[in-house]
């Protein structure tokens, strides 16, 4: 492997904590020999150009440095190729990060761990969703949850995570279920009043709030978690069992697994790592292995 990495920053994830994190990340990488190189980009779709610029010319790993956000980016660039991904998690969710077991919020010995992992061979194989020609590591949301997420990047005030607690207010007041027409793997379609349907490759989004809670990274498969038809009362109760994972024992919850999933709603978006995919119907595959991570 090339001695030469490339660091991949969000300098606004964690409200500035991606420019802070870059520099003691690349101290403790360079530290251990390696030739440490920075890609930034202008815009997100002008940082990813670069990032695949940079695997297709054999850069040694990519690491990325923010949130779940920028590593759903640096997912674009790495899925299915030989390159290790490494995270430097100093974002607000972190949620790859934390189902990876990595580091957060402590760039030095996120830096450090990398390090130890490239140069040690340690390198552990990882499975990734894919919609279409996009690759998520975390959790597939959509319902009442990804109505909450388009509500909230619509509004300009109050900023950060605030403002997305005044969308959850707003999206309660107009709570009803959805109807869905779902697919697991090649079964019959099955037709049903939902509140929200996550997939989950990784367990956790939102900042720890664990949705699938028996998803594994490794297993080839999806867990995936429907909320039934509960009213505005029960899902008030029901929702702050999601950060422990006991929501799945509620009645009205019911967990599946399979390979792939087809997910169809009118009027709902489904968002993957906190990142709009688009409108429903999609179908999401988990796709054994899919990228080679550094620093477990």
């Amino acid at each position: 492997m090339t001695s030469e990495i490339t660091l991949f920053v969000n300098p606004t994830a964690g409200r500035g904590r991606g420019a802070h994190a870059a520099q003691p990340a690349a101290s403790a990488l360079r530290a251990a020999g390696f030739s440490v190189r920075t890609v930034l980009g202008e815009n997100a779709g002008d940082a990813l150009t670069r990032a695949r610029a940079a695997v297709a010319d054999g850069t040694g790993a990519l690491i990325a440095v923010g949130g779940d956000g920028m590593a759903h980016l640096a997912l674009q660039a790495v899925a299915g190729t030989r390159t290790p991904l490494g995270l430097v998690a100093v974002g607000t969710g972190n949620d790859l990060a934390r189902a990876l077991g990595l580091s957060i919020h402590d760039p030095a010995a996120a830096g450090r761990r990398i390090a130890d992992a490239l140069k040690g061979g340690e390198l552990r194989d990882i499975d990734l969703g894919q919609v279409g020609d996009r690759w998520f590591g975390t959790v597939l949301a959509s319902g009442f949850d990804s109505r909450v997420n388009d509500r909230g990047n619509r509004l300009r005030w109050p900023a950060g995570r605030f403002k997305y607690d005044l969308a959850l207010i707003a999206e309660l007041a107009a709570f009803k279920p959805f109807p869905y027409r779902i697919r697991f793997d090649d079964g019959e379609v099955q037709e049903i009043e939902a509140t929200l349907v996550a997939v989950g490759n990784g367990s956790s989004y939102g900042g720890g709030m664990r949705i699938c809670p028996g998803a594994d990274l490794t297993d080839g498969l999806f867990d995936i978690t429907v909320v039934g038809d509960c009213s505005r009362a029960t899902l008030l109760r029901v929702f702050p069992r999601v950060y422990r994972g006991t929501h799945v024992d509620h009645p009205k919850v019911t967990v599946h697994r399979a390979a792939k999933v087809e997910i169809g709603a009118v009027g709902i978006t489904g968002y993957a790592d906190g990142e709009p995919l688009g409108p429903l119907p999609l179908t999401a595959r988990c796709v054994p292995g899919a990228v080679r991570v550094a620093g477990l």
